[in-house]
């Protein structure tokens, strides 16, 4: 007979007594597939049948009728889970027996109840199993042959309880075996939702059926047998712990990690050890993902590792270490997993390098987006803007996730749509929104290349030239003539005007003629033919007609300008950041420049001070351009530097200021680096995984730029009566007089809600022995509201209180309080007043005693609030 309580199993045991006792039933035991699986539908492995997945499908024949195996799992879509309940985790291993068209539903059966009760040792008195609603052949296997008692099997539907891949294919019928912690609560009523009191750790997937498009199902030709027992859920049944971190599978691991942290785990509050079990939970996921090959990006599986890794870092501080410290808790891991998966140790030195840098890539920009998250949090009272959350993530390289994560800890969601909406505008930023010729016309240009010489660029050396009108364009049609107010596309047989390419755009001025003068906004180039786009002012534009081509002077001089100064910029952050810098793209227009860079992280403001001062000493030395034309192969073997991916003729032309800066380039510069006059960084930010842009100015728009913000401070310093260096100081005091005047706010509306909260004391109402209380308190925000719910329990004693409130338009808070009393109704305060917060389009949830949720639907408060209390008085009464 097996013992009154399970016998105590390591984790390691667990796995090995599983995979005997099935290759001892004539399983070949197969090694864990890589968490990098073969099926390119998905991400990471998440089940042990994955490997199998083809089999199952028909697609590949069983090497074995019978297998067994240990698979390790990464699943993250109930991260926020992790840590707080007693289960979820991202890394787990399944323990798995597998027939591939062998043995069907009483071998299975048979097997795991076996295994559970004779072997683990588990009572059969305290062991549940569920079936599928219509499988009757699993419910009397279970009753006649195993002889569990019919009120503890309990049918469940499809949701629960039924198996499949997809739409269509292979599927079937499930049956789970769930431990119960607490029999003395009895056999009426059982619900295996329950998790208080029920864990389900074997489940035995029956594949019979073949579903087809329109859903019917046929029986299989060979039926098939999937199983998944948690080796971390049977080791807190074995352990008899309270949740699976603290079995010896993580809790060493946690128990390094509060170490470093000068701390004792089981000393610790709820929220230190929420975080703790992250960091266990997290370091074994890192740690079997970079075994597996995996490295940090942010793409695909790559991204789901960086975010881990960043998690680990981030609760780490939350619990007190300020380094690097995550290698420590992974060696621990290592330790703990070494004997299973001798990998991990074999390549732990590639682990630890992974690990540590991106440990040192995130550690140096958090502490920075901590900071400013914190102040966005005190200045918002209801969600995070999308404008927010995106600066955090695109300047500060602040994780979306972590934004979401820390605001919904402090009651505050994330304004997806306007986060999307900055990342859309940012997008469209990087592209040169400049105008481009309609798709239109490129019908009439491809004729015209077969009848016109390609264009002669003169504006290397002159600002205008006597040129000849090619062909006039007229909505992308070839016309005969232009008249006045008509917007046109010229094409001459020479110009000065530069055509946008390699970043710069193109020039502006006139053609002018025998009463003829057109404005030219733009050049464009398709092959080696100018396209000239502009608008005939005067006169009538015709074909043959001879013009002058005059540049913008002004232009083309502020377009060199920002041009060098981009080569420049490039060579100062070789220099100051780092020497595999590369150009990624890049805009030089009149009044601004912009430079993007492949750089896995933001400069900080110490570098691009540097590198700014660098180019303004390159300027003041007066570097003298030498500009020649010479073979590709020559350029390179000079040191010339070459935009990656972009294609050069055999031809190419080297712009050389000696000693600073050698590019291939056929933009227009400066003669010498002193034309420039002064260089000034505007902004440094990231614009795609691994690329930062710098937007600056140059020349005359610098000028502008301090001009602008000199009219700035004047008017600061006029509003605040303070001196311009004064200013800082004066909004310092300002903030912090805010800040002050915002607690002493809080502090009255809370002491309000109190008062107000205790007029409600008559309202109560008696239900059987219990008291109960649901009003609404008009105006009084969360914090308040949930302050005033544990007053008003506290002071009614064993009561049930539901309070609500409009805090601000647009926005419902609610709370529910429940006495020890109340909770043995089988009512938890976490799931109840979720359940109500829906009804005013929210949700919410918390502790079985007191949670708290909200809503965006303050009309529907009256009706959610009647609703709380009919369901309190048919629950209580």
């Amino acid at each position: 007979m097996p013992s009154s309580q399970p016998v105590a199993k390591t984790g390691d045991s667990i796995r090995q007594t599983f995979l005997t006792f099935y290759e001892q039933k004539g399983h070949r035991i197969l090694p864990s597939a890589s968490l990098v699986p073969e099926d390119p539908t998905v991400l990471l492995t998440i089940a042990g049948m994955l490997q199998f997945k083809p089999i199952f499908l028909g697609q590949r024949e069983a090497e074995v009728p019978r297998a067994t195996t240990s698979q390790k799992c990464i699943r993250t879509n109930d991260i926020e889970n992790v840590g707080r309940t007693a289960r979820h985790h991202t890394f787990f291993e399944m323990l798995g027996n597998f027939s591939f068209g062998d043995y069907f539903k009483e071998e299975a059966i048979a097997w795991a109840w076996e295994l559970s009760t004779e072997v683990f040792g588990l009572p059969p008195e305290r062991l549940v199993v569920s079936v599928f609603r219509e499988d009757d052949d699993a419910f009397a296997i279970w009753r006649d042959q195993i002889g569990v008692p019919p009120h503890r099997i309990i049918r469940m539907g499809e949701a629960d309880n039924f198996w499949s891949s997809g739409p269509t294919g292979p599927c079937g019928p499930c049956s789970e075996i769930y431990y119960d912690f607490h029999p003395e609560r009895g056999d009426e009523a059982i619900d295996l939702d329950d998790d208080s009191r029920f864990i389900e750790f074997y489940n035995l997937v029956f594949m019979q059926y073949n579903r087809d498009a329109e859903g019917t199902l046929t029986p299989l030709q060979n039926q098939n047998i999937d199983t998944g027992l948690g080796l971390e859920r049977m080791a807190q049944i074995l352990q008899q712990v309270p949740n699976n971190y603290e079995t010896d599978l993580i809790l060493p691991i946690i128990e390094k990690a509060a170490a470093i942290a000068g701390l004792k785990y089981h000393d610790c509050d709820d929220k230190t050890k929420v975080s703790l079990k992250v960091i266990g939970d997290h370091s074994r996921a890192v740690m079997h993902m970079i075994g597996d090959g995996i490295t940090a990006s942010n793409v695909g599986r790559g991204y789901v590792l960086r975010r881990l890794i960043r998690r680990v870092v981030r609760h780490g501080r939350l619990i007190g270490i300020e380094g690097a410290f995550i290698t420590q808790v992974v060696e621990t891991a290592i330790r703990l997993a070494e004997e299973a998966y001798p990998a991990v140790r074999q390549r732990q030195s590639v682990i630890e390098a992974e690990l540590t840098r991106e440990e040192a890539r995130f550690l140096e920009t958090l502490e920075r987006g901590e900071k400013l998250l914190a102040e966005i949090l005190q200045r918002r009272s209801q969600q995070i803007s999308g404008q927010d959350a995106f600066v955090l993530y695109d300047t500060y390289g602040f994780p979306l996730e972590l934004t979401q994560e820390i605001a919904a800890e402090h009651g505050l969601a994330v304004d997806m749509e306007g986060f999307e909406a900055e990342m859309a505008q940012q997008r469209q930023r990087s592209k040169q929104a400049h105008e481009t010729i309609d798709l239109t016309v490129q019908g009439s240009l491809d004729k015209l290349a077969e009848q016109v010489h390609s264009t002669d660029f003169l504006g290397y050396t002159d600002a205008s030239s006597y040129s000849q009108v090619v062909a006039v364009l007229v909505q992308g049609e070839l016309a005969q003539a232009a008249e006045a107010g008509t917007d046109v596309q010229v094409i001459l047989d020479q110009t000065p005007f530069y055509a946008e390419s390699g970043g710069q755009i193109g020039d502006r001025g006139y053609l002018s003629g025998e009463g003829l003068v057109i404005r030219i906004d733009d050049v464009q180039k398709d092959g080696d033919i100018f396209v000239h786009v502009g608008r005939v002012e005067r006169g009538t534009a015709t074909p043959g007609a001879r013009v002058t081509a005059q540049i913008d002077r002004a232009c083309r001089r502020r377009a060199q300008a920002n041009h060098t100064a981009t080569h420049l910029l490039q060579a100062a952050l070789k220099k100051i950041v780092d020497d595999s810098i590369s150009q990624a793209g890049s805009l030089v227009a009149f009044d601004r420049l912009r430079f993007d860079f492949n750089c896995p992280r933001p400069l900080t403001p110490e570098e691009l001070q540097q590198v700014e001062e660098q180019v303004n000493t390159w300027i003041a030395e007066g570097h003298q351009a030498d500009v020649a034309i010479m073979p590709l192969d020559t350029a390179k073997a000079k040191g010339a530097i070459a935009m990656f991916g972009e294609k050069y003729s055999a031809e190419v032309r080297v712009i050389d200021f000696p000693g600073v800066s050698m590019e291939l380039c056929g933009g227009t510069h400066v003669g010498n680096t002193a034309e420039i006059g002064l260089f000034k960084i505007i902004s440094e930010t990231g614009v795609a995984s691994g690329i930062r842009r710098i937007e600056a100015v140059a020349g005359p728009a610098v000028l502008e730029y301090l001009n602008l913000r000199e009219a700035v401070v004047r008017d600061l310093s006029e509003r605040f009566k303070a001196k311009p260096e004064e200013l800082p100081e004066r909004i310092t005091t300002l903030q912090n007089d805010l800040k002050a005047a915002q607690k002493q706010l809080d502090s009255l509306r809370s002491e309000l809600a109190l008062v107000k909260s205790d007029q409600l004391l008559q309202q109560a109402e008696t239900v059987g022995n219990l008291k109960l209380l649901v009003a609404e308190l008009p105006g009084v925000g969360a914090d308040a509201l949930k302050t005033a719910a544990e007053r008003l329990q506290q002071k009614l004693g064993e009561a049930a209180v539901v309070l609500g409130s409009v805090p601000e338009a647009g926005k419902v808070s609610l709370v529910a309080a429940f006495s020890p009393a109340v909770i043995e109704h089988k009512l938890q305060a976490g799931k109840f007043i979720g359940g109500i917060a829906k009804r005013c389009g929210g949700g919410g949830g918390g502790r079985p005693n007191l949670a708290q949720a909200g809503g965006r639907d303050p009309a529907k408060l009256p009706e959610a609030l009647a609703a709380a209390k009919q369901q309190l008085q048919q629950a209580l009464g």
